[in-house]
């Protein structure tokens, strides 16, 4: 096996055939196509299986009629296409080949100018494997071509060329291939590795699942065996859940991650990761945690359902509906804290669910003017739009939330004088020290945003910072002591 240069070949007289999905594109077009259109017509999506039933290659050509994804965002191999270019200048002719849809296929063309002839599915033929091979075949003769490919279904295609050339190097099928084809491998970038499916899974994020605890804490019963037993299970739970509806995010919001500064760099925008494995494993781990909340109760998994459920329409359509989303947000939270009292039997009192809804309301709000802020910083114009909102929206965004967080702390100012703190906390006085400690931490996490320093989510940002960290620190020496 040899490790190609991109100079090596130029002025070769013998055609290029490349293929699309994973060879030029660290990515699958037609499940990129699909998650656009999820985005823009979610209800369309139950005319899929019908579709599917008329065959693969219409099943593309009705999903590419509807919704084309934007191919200057797509994450190209940088290797493949410097070699490409390499070959073009060289005079070589380059035929784009894949079993993508032909729209799409031209679509790419066109983007990178750099193919002589297109081959694409056109609605009748599925372009792929065998059919792949005969379309070159007929074309340029038998031998008459090297092909460039990445995978199992193009082992016929490489039977059939002078050349096989390889963007991935997959050393099984590379020694099969080599018994019939010369084998040249132009790129020999890495494989997933364990870490990158585990930074899918956000587990980072998992700190906000935290707030399953919530319930046991606040009535000092967090060492109860039993009660804590159920509620590590509903955070296991959750936190599978949750992962799996990052994935359903994440692939829902590939074109515009893509354009983010810094969401740019998440493994499934950037391609490390092939989007059919998180297709696979979004489904395994919400099963995995209705299954764990199921065997809790029938009340857990349905305020799990709850959060599910909300949390799909706020990726589909929810995230672009100003302010909505932020409520969204911050039921989500709130949910999270009502799913750790229906597994333990413990009810929350209305003075912590008020609580918990006017600070959350807080952070979401947060989020959003983060995401502003951060956009602004990149992008010169005077119109900056994030989800739903624009730059003048600032100001509304910064009053509200700094309101909300002041009046979560009203809350626990008003609840330090009611007969259920005085009898959890015998020196409940203490909890005036906790309101202003809040004050201070909203409004130092005010600051922050304004000064652009929270880009994303502001829960990681609070259990990451020095500044936010002593003040929540502080805050539970005083909890502690006034217990």
């Amino acid at each position: 096996m040899v490790l190609l240069s991109s100079a090596v070949a130029t002025g070769d007289p013998v055609p290029l055939a490349v293929d699309l999905d994973g060879t030029l594109l660290r990515t699958n077009s037609l499940i990129e196509s699909l998650a656009v259109l999820a985005r823009k017509d979610p209800l369309s999506l139950i005319r899929l299986p019908r579709w599917l039933l008329q065959g693969r290659a219409s099943f593309k050509k009705r999903v590419s009629e509807s919704v084309l994804p934007d191919v200057h965002t797509l994450p190209y191999r940088d290797g493949v296409v410097s070699f490409l270019r390499a070959q073009k200048r060289a005079g070589r002719t380059l035929i784009l080949a894949t079993a993508a849809d032909e729209a799409i296929a031209q679509a790419v063309a066109g983007d990178l100018g750099l193919f002589d002839r297109v081959f694409g599915s056109d609605g009748v033929t599925n372009l792929k494997g065998e059919r792949k091979r005969d379309q070159l075949v007929d074309v340029v003769g038998n031998r008459g071509f090297d092909y460039l490919g990445n995978g199992a279904s193009d082992y016929p295609v490489w039977c059939a060329a002078r050349r096989a050339l390889f963007a991935t190097a997959s050393p099984g099928l590379a020694r099969r291939v080599a018994k019939s084809t010369p084998v040249q491998v132009i790129t020999d970038e890495r494989r997933p590795r364990w870490q990158d499916y585990l930074r899918m899974l956000r587990p980072l994020h998992w700190c906000k699942n935290g707030l399953v605890f919530v319930p046991i804490a606040a009535v000092h019963r967090i060492f109860e065996v039993r009660l804590l037993g159920r509620t590590l299970l509903a955070f296991l739970a959750f936190s599978l859940c949750a992962s799996g509806l990052y994935l359903l995010n994440d692939l829902l919001d590939l074109p515009a991650d893509r354009s983010h500064p810094s969401k740019r760099n998440r493994v499934l925008a950037s391609g490390r990761v092939p989007l059919a494995h998180a297709l696979v494993m979004l489904p395994l781990l919400l099963a995995a945690g209705f299954g764990i909340a199921a065997n809790l109760s029938i009340g857990v998994a349905t305020l799990l359902g709850v959060y599910c459920v909300l949390m799909m329409g706020y990726s589909l359509k929810l995230k672009d509906i100003a302010l909505v989303d932020v409520f969204v947000l911050a039921i989500g939270y709130s949910l999270r804290i009502a799913v750790g009292s229906v597994a333990t039997g413990v009810t929350i009192s209305a003075w912590l669910l008020s609580f918990c809804i006017f600070l959350f309301f807080s952070l979401a709000l947060i989020k959003r003017y983060a995401e502003l802020i951060v956009l602004e910083s990149e992008v010169e114009a005077k119109l900056v739009h994030a989800r739903g909102y624009h730059d003048v929206d600032k100001l509304i965004l910064a009053a509200q939330g700094v309101a909300s967080g002041y009046l979560a702390a009203m809350v626990l100012a008003l609840y330090t004088n009611t007969e259920i703190s005085h009898r959890l906390y015998a020196r409940h006085d203490l909890f005036w020290g906790v309101c202003l400690l809040l004050m201070y931490w909203v409004s130092y996490m005010w600051l922050m945003v304004n000064r652009g320093r929270i880009h994303d989510d502001p829960v990681i940002f609070a259990l990451s910072d020095r500044g936010s960290l002593c003040a929540i620190g502080a805050m539970g020496l005083l909890v502690a002591l006034a217990s």
